[in-house]
């Protein structure tokens, strides 16, 4: 364990574990809460760089329509 006492709890070893615990998931919920942020901002780019586009292409149709996707099963011949 760290050598350091941050919390001042020297003489209790189950205080000192608890708080330990606590500073390691704290350190955790910001590295989350860091990653989160930056999923948003992520997001948040794009639709600010989507709004700086013209309304015309804003307008224009899909490029690529759902059933071009989609395969057309062959026809069979029924004997």
């Amino acid at each position: 364990m760290a050598e350091h006492d941050y919390l001042g709890t020297t003489g209790d070893v189950r205080a000192r574990l608890r708080g330990d615990i606590t500073i390691l998931m704290l350190r955790g919920a910001g590295y989350a809460a860091a990653f989160s942020l930056g999923v948003v901002l992520f997001v948040a780019f794009f639709v600010w760089l989507g709004g700086l586009l013209p309304p015309e292409s804003q307008e224009a149709p899909d490029p690529n329509p759902p059933r071009a996707a989609v395969i057309q099963p062959a026809e069979t011949a029924r004997a």
